[in-house]
């Protein structure tokens, strides 16, 4: 059986966890909508470096990616200093610093869906809703959104799983304080190294448990999308 202690830990934990993801799937969805439009409709000769830049995290070493956030961050560098000088606490090891983190790390998972949701628009229904005289606004809201419901939802989905299962990135951002940046997957690592294993094992069937329910989310959402 699990102490008192440990129960307590895993739920905050787990609370800092869906915090965390909720926090950063909302605020990516909304870069990535006027994001996935651009990169829908524009032939700037500058879209594929962009369209690099964004992937990266895809295929980056989540250390790596985490080392440099690290140093980004870190009151010596303009970015760590600014946000020292305005609320005089450092990005480093705090939520903050993970919020960050975690936008940059989970931005592929929102962008693509919704990127690829976008291609898939008829662009005759665009150009029926110009001619009836809609604004871009209007069009937007009423064709392009309704339309890509099944991407944007499945951006939402992946970026809200991708980042409850981060590791790599939080650690090095964050480190392992209680209630500030030990989620989940921080509280699991530190419960193996520490042998606590019948509480290790519960927080892996939470995340098996959770990572189940994803993809059961996706498939469902796929099936609606074909019928």
């Amino acid at each position: 059986m699990l102490n008192s202690l440990s129960n307590n830990e895993i739920w905050l934990a787990t609370l800092l966890t869906l915090k965390l993801a909720t926090l950063t799937t909302l605020i990516l969805l909304i870069l990535a909508i006027p994001l996935g439009w651009w990169l829908s409709q524009s032939k700037n000769k500058l879209k594929p470096v962009i369209e690099a830049c964004i992937t990266l995290p895809l295929i980056l070493p989540p250390t790596v990616l985490g080392f440099y956030l690290l140093i980004l961050f870190s009151p010596q560098n303009p970015v760590g200093h600014a946000w020292f000088s305005l609320f005089d606490s450092t990005l480093v090891f705090s939520f903050y610093g993970l919020l960050f983190g975690s936008i940059v790390y989970s931005l592929p998972f929102m962008v693509q869906p919704v990127r690829d949701a976008f291609v898939k628009i008829d662009r005759d229904l665009l150009d029926a809703s110009n001619t009836m005289g809609a604004s871009f606004a209007q069009t937007f809201r009423y064709i392009v959104l309704p339309l890509s419901k099944h991407g944007i939802t499945t951006g939402c989905i992946l970026a809200f799983a991708h980042t409850v299962g981060e590791f790599g990135v939080v650690l090095l951002i964050g480190g392992n304080i209680e209630s500030e940046t030990r989620v989940l997957s921080i509280l699991l690592y530190d419960l193996i190294e520490t042998n606590q294993m019948d509480s290790a094992n519960q927080v892996a069937v939470t995340l098996v448990f959770f990572a189940f329910l994803v993809l059961l989310s996706l498939s469902m959402l796929r099936r609606r999308e074909n019928i």
